[in-house]
């Protein structure tokens, strides 16, 4: 049972108040409605993103927005609702790099179950290779593995996919990598690598 404290403070059927308990025939706590007794499910985000090459180069983003603005990062972002999950990916291409990109596929899973998030990056190949600033981006630039400025990476999720990324080269077409990220206040960060 999670000790996180549910978001979910009044109905979305009928605008009563919910509180927190267990449902019945259920195992977590959950907000349930105290006057119509919907339960409201809080279930992970996915986020979807993109690490593409160009000619030995990888594409990064210069956050404009909150959080960890100024720091570098894949393109990327939550997926909306009636779109796949490699849509969602090339979608965050075109929205913060004004980019397209080719030959998509699965590389790397990441849960960051703290945060109830589900990272799904996806590799190919910047078409053309043009990218430039979109509106949550302040510039974009493409870097070699020597060029990357890894201490200014925005998040463990895109160091770990850069890591892996060039750490695996011959086997990126072919495998995804899945991984388990634990960041925790005063704690090292924790990575715990999956075998496919």
């Amino acid at each position: 049972m999670s000790d996180q404290r549910l978001t979910i403070r009044f109905c979305q059927q009928c605008g009563s108040a919910t509180k927190q308990e267990i449902p019945a025939g259920d195992n977590r706590l959950r907000a349930v409605c105290e006057s119509c007794g919907f339960i409201h499910y809080e279930n992970p985000k996915n986020v979807v993103g993109c690490l593409l090459e160009w000619h030995g180069k990888v594409l990064l983003c210069k956050r404009a927005i909150e959080p960890r603005h100024g720091y570098w990062t894949l393109p990327a972002g939550f997926m909306e609702n009636k779109e796949t999950t490699m849509d969602g990916a090339a979608r965050e291409v075109r929205e913060e790099a004004c980019a397209e990109c080719d030959n998509l596929r699965l590389f790397a899973v990441y849960n960051l179950p703290q945060i109830s998030q589900v990272y799904m990056m996806f590799f190919g190949r910047l078409r053309d290779g043009k990218a430039a600033a979109g509106e949550e981006t302040l510039d974009v630039k493409l870097f070699s593995q020597q060029e990357i400025p890894w201490d200014e990476l925005a998040f463990p999720v895109v160091t770990e996919s850069l890591n892996r990324f060039f750490e695996r080269k011959q086997d990126r077409i072919r495998e995804v990598h899945y991984a388990d990220i634990f960041s925790r206040p005063g704690a090292p960060l924790e990575i715990v690598r999956h075998s496919g």
